[in-house]
Formats: C-alpha cells, sequence, structure tokens
C-alpha cells in the first residue's frame, strides 16, 4: 500500500487490484478460522450421506478419471443406471 501510494498515487487501477486482493485475503482467513484451520470443510457424517442417498438428495456413483488427462476429464457412473438395468 506504501509503494502505491508513494510512487503511483494516481494510478487507480493498480489501487483497486491491490484493494481486491486485501480483500480476498481476508475473506479467505476469515473462511480458515470458520473452518478451524482447515482448507477444505469436513465429509459429512455417514448417516447423513445415507439418509440423503435415500431421500434422493445425494447420488451415489463410481468416479472415473481419465488417466491421460485427469485435470480435464471425469465422469460419475451412478449405480443403477447402466445399460444393463435398462433392458
Amino acid at each position: 500500500q506504501n509503494y502505491l501510494d508513494n510512487f503511483w498515487p494516481d494510478l487507480k487501477a493498480a489501487h483497486e487490484l491491490f484493494d481486491s486482493i486485501v480483500q480476498a485475503r481476508r475473506e479467505r482467513e476469515s473462511e480458515s478460522q470458520e473452518n478451524h484451520g482447515k482448507e477444505y470443510p469436513e465429509h459429512l457424517p455417514v448417516e447423513v450421506l445415507e439418509a440423503g442417498i435415500k431421500s434422493g438428495r445425494y447420488l451415489q456413483g463410481a468416479l472415473n478419471v481419465n488417466k491421460h488427462r485427469a485435470q480435464l476429464e471425469a465422469f460419475v457412473r451412478l449405480q443403477g443406471l447402466g445399460s444393463k438395468d435398462t433392458g
């Protein structure tokens, strides 16, 4: 902030970018504190998942990931919806 104020006081875009970065960092720190320092929230308990599957809120299936393009291609094959079951 001091660098921008001293050397680029009239560069509005740089000040807006800096403010945006500061805000994003604050939000991330706040989320981290809410999650007790964990980057990701914990998984749901098994009982909640089972009830959600039975009620239709959640779907259950097998995750298939392309080994050659793992970051780009994946799909979930839902249980009970295979081609053998549609006959």
